[in-house]
């Protein structure tokens, strides 16, 4: 029992959901994408980098930059970024910056193939700046080209306003791996370029990526990302660190405030002989294979707090809808055959059903 609590508790954080989450496999480190979070989604993002003083000291500086963001609908987000150490404003590399920003995706998803193209509206509190961005990508199989027009009316508290540039592309090796690097920059000759390069992961079985990163940026908002940091010599500092990136779907909490979900039966009509029952609890079917015969019926049951499907693979039959919490789904078998099925928002789900 103390197993199965805390996988379902595992679950809840990290498995994956038919909603789509914003995925390091399709944007570079320093460039914002064109990402926009499904409505009652909330994406945390956190990207942690550093580097160690030469010495005798040898002490580590970290720069860490923090996004919360979430889809209102209509292709529309809201979205806050923290950083420490920032290079925008007077003094040391002790400023807390901070960026709100709102973003609207104009056309294109996230992992499909083709254009996508968003536009940001930012104020940067620590520049004292209204900022944006127009960001473009497009995606063809394992390739994804991206690139940003910045304008800032205070870029790193000057009076004057002025553009950035930047562009890059990511490679994915596989469907769990890709390579991506960046290079931007101020369209002024006097400035340093910022840059970035990272190996990326998508954890499998879950909507999460995680990143590991090189860079001279020191935060991770429109400014950060438009120049260099630069070491005391005047040569560019090397900023190691990861991204990891982490999508809040708000309904899974629902129980939390409104109770058990009420009972949902799904699938054949009312009278269908049921023969086999498989639960589906801690994120797992209980019952892996089970053998009917023809002209009987399965019934699924739902126990966990996040959703499931009954999906067969290649299409042997019609399968389930989305199953909530609490709900069931029945479904009958008329042919002989053995039918192998999975629930799609979590592959590693896997069953078989015997018909004779």
């Amino acid at each position: 029992m103390k197993h199965a609590s805390l996988a379902v508790l595992v679950a809840v954080a990290l498995t994956a959901a038919p909603l789509r989450a914003q995925s390091l496999l399709y944007r570079p480190p320093n460039l914002g994408g064109t990402w926009v979070p499904d409505a009652g989604v909330v994406q945390f993002n956190f990207v942690h980098r550093f580097h160690v003083s030469e010495g005798p000291v040898n002490e580590v500086q970290n720069f860490p930059t923090f996004t919360f963001a979430t889809g209102v609908g209509h292709g529309l987000a809201l979205g806050w970024r923290f950083g420490t150490n920032s290079i925008i404003g007077p003094g040391r590399l002790d400023n807390n910056e901070s960026e709100w920003f709102v973003r609207w995706r104009a056309h294109g998803v996230e992992g499909r193939d083709g254009f996508g193209v968003a536009v940001t509206a930012a104020y940067n509190e620590l520049a004292q700046s209204g900022d944006g961005e127009i960001g473009v990508d497009y995606t063809v199989r394992r390739l994804t080209l991206s690139g940003a027009v910045r304008g800032m009316s205070h870029p790193f508290r000057e009076p004057d306003a002025k553009a950035a540039l930047a562009g890059g592309a990511v490679v994915r090796l596989t469907n769990y791996i890709a390579m991506s690097a960046d290079i931007g920059s101020r369209v002024s000759p006097a400035t340093r370029a910022v840059w970035s390069a990272a190996i990326n992961f998508l954890i499998p079985g879950s909507p999460h990526t995680f990143s590991l990163q090189a860079s001279n940026a020191a935060t991770s908002t429109i400014q950060g990302n438009s120049q260099g940091l630069l070491r005391f010599d005047g040569s560019s500092q090397i900023l190691y660190g990861f991204e990891f990136t982490i999508p809040l779907h708000l309904k899974r909490f629902s129980p939390w405030f409104h109770g058990s979900p009420k009972p949902v039966a799904l699938g054949a009509p009312a009278g269908a002989a049921i023969a086999a029952e498989v639960d589906m609890a801690a994120i797992k079917f209980t019952v892996e294979t089970v053998t009917i015969s023809a002209g009987q019926a399965v019934r699924w049951t739902n126990r966990d707090p996040v959703e499931h499907t009954v999906t067969f693979d290649g299409a042997a039959e019609p399968g389930s809808p989305v199953i909530p919490p609490n709900g069931s789904y029945v479904h009958r078998f008329d042919k002989p055959g053995t039918y192998t099925y999975h629930c799609t928002p979590h592959p590693f789900m896997k069953g078989v059903v015997v018909v004779k």
